[in-house]
């Protein structure tokens, strides 16, 4: 039994010291380093164990970590001909706190747009669109969409109920607001009766609780239907999703090919909501969105 006990503590001794020589060989602090060697994601490619051991002790002031950021991404190593973007941000400041990684990703994920010595330009004066009529037997229907959030609370990866709830209140009281062809009604997922879910889906609308594992291990699908819902104008032309993937989806969209009415009524709807939540003194919306890739436009 003596020999046993020794012969024990003997393979303990011999593990804790390899234990402890494989993480000297990385620098301080990263021996979590993930293993990402099949893995093909703008953040496996930028990740070193240089940049992992200089973030994962870090928090962003609503205490999201590095480790969040990157979950999806090491969970989902992706396809050898399909590079996804791999991470998340958790709040406005993920962007900033952890800079080193989400620079070099953003650069490899928008063909080198570097967010500190570059400015992405926007442009909302539909005037300057000069034709704008597709071919109608060609384009069946045309659509502008863009992500919106709310400043100070934490993105969809992050939210707690609250916050999600507190979305949900602000951006359907600033929708409520809108007048003339831009009026509408708010549709709670968890709320709305099956008349009204039937013809949501029958009309395209409704979107569903996500199953894509590139979302679900972000966070995305918790607490589902809580605080998700549609708004939609009476002509069904303009639409905000809230609570999807970012805290609202603006979508500008009809049948056909006129994207010249199409962009106007998006760039009217965008200007008309902020005019309202500024108004009424409440939290800004703002451009911030938890994904480094985002589909502006859609025909």
């Amino acid at each position: 039994i003596l020999i046993i006990i020794i012969l024990i503590i003997i393979v303990i001794i011999m593990e804790k010291t390899l234990l402890e020589a494989n993480c000297a060989s990385y620098p301080p602090g990263s021996a979590d380093f993930p293993d990402l060697r099949k893995h093909n994601n703008c953040m496996a490619s930028a990740l070193s164990p240089a940049i992992y051991s200089r973030l994962r002790d870090k928090l962003t002031p609503n205490g999201w970590s590095l480790d969040q950021c990157i979950q999806t991404g090491v969970d989902n190593p992706g396809h050898p001909f399909i590079k996804t973007v791999g991470m998340v941000a958790g709040d406005e400041e993920s962007y900033e706190v952890f800079a080193d990684l989400f620079d070099p990703v953003i650069r490899d994920r928008h063909n080198g747009y570097d967010p500190h010595l570059m400015k992405h330009p926007t442009d909302l004066d539909s005037s300057k669109i000069t034709s704008g009529l597709f071919d109608e037997r060609y384009v069946l229907s045309s659509r502008v969409r863009t992500g919106r959030s709310i400043r100070g609370l934490g993105l969809p990866p992050a939210c707690s109920r609250a916050e999600r709830r507190e979305v949900e209140r602000v951006a359907a009281q600033a929708l409520s607001g809108l007048k003339g062809d831009l009026a509408g009604r708010y549709y709670s997922l968890g709320e709305m009766t099956e008349e009204e879910q039937q013809r949501l889906i029958d009309d395209h609308f409704l979107f569903d609780k996500p199953v894509s594992p590139l979302l679900t291990c972000a966070g995305m699908a918790r607490d589902w239907p809580d605080a998700r819902g549609i708004w939609h104008n009476n002509e069904k032309t303009f639409l905000v999703w809230i609570n999807e993937e970012d805290h609202t989806r603006v979508i500008s969209m009809e049948k056909g090919g006129n994207m010249k009415r199409v962009f106007e009524r998006f760039c009217r709807g965008l200007k008309e909501v902020k005019g309202i939540k500024e108004a009424t003194r409440n939290r800004p919306f703002h451009h911030v969105n938890m994904s480094v890739g985002i589909w502006l436009l859609h025909m």
